[in-house]
């Protein structure tokens, strides 16, 4: 029996999603989203690289918030509501899908997104998904790595100040 938990303890400790110590560290990659002016922080290097707009939920309830980890990551992601294949231009997901674990999902559910609809960006129109640009998404895609933290909020504070009170900044 020990034989057999060793392998899948070792696993989970070493995963590149496991939280060990504290989360963000100063420096760190993370991300915040501010539902008040739907837009999206990313923060690295212990300062706000860049802010750009995003789409969110029709109502405040759809797009949860709360700190979450980034644990899916495709390119072209596949539309499974509307069975669309990822490239399609008719796929409402577009060219990337940074997924978080809300609502403790596992990272299917909830996303950033690209979007085939630029027109909704920066407005309250998803059905919980964050959506931006395809452009941006892909420029995002490759600096997001797989157990970034996530935070979504509802804040009039600026995002340098949000990120500090996470420790994504000294």
């Amino acid at each position: 029996m020990i034989k057999l938990l060793s392998p899948i303890l070792i696993a989970i400790l070493f995963s590149p999603i496991w939280p060990l110590g504290p989360n963000p560290l100063p420096g760190d990659p993370f991300v915040i989203v501010n539902k008040n002016n739907n837009e999206l922080a990313f923060v690295n290097e212990n300062r706000v690289q860049t802010v750009v707009s995003v789409g969110t939920g029709k109502t405040k309830e759809l797009t949860p918030e709360g700190l979450y980890t980034i644990t899916v990551k495709a390119k072209d992601p596949y539309y499974r509501r509307g069975n669309i294949l990822g490239g399609d231009p008719k796929n409402p997901l577009g060219s990337r899908w940074i997924g978080f674990d809300a609502e403790g999902t596992d990272g299917r559910t909830y996303g950033i997104h690209g979007t085939n609809q630029p027109a909704s960006i920066g407005k309250y129109v998803s059905q919980g998904c964050i959506r931006t640009q395809n452009e941006v998404i892909s420029s995002l895609f490759p600096l997001i790595p797989l157990g970034t933290k996530i935070l979504i909020t509802t804040s009039k504070k600026s995002f340098e100040a949000l990120a500090r009170e996470q420790g994504a900044i000294k």
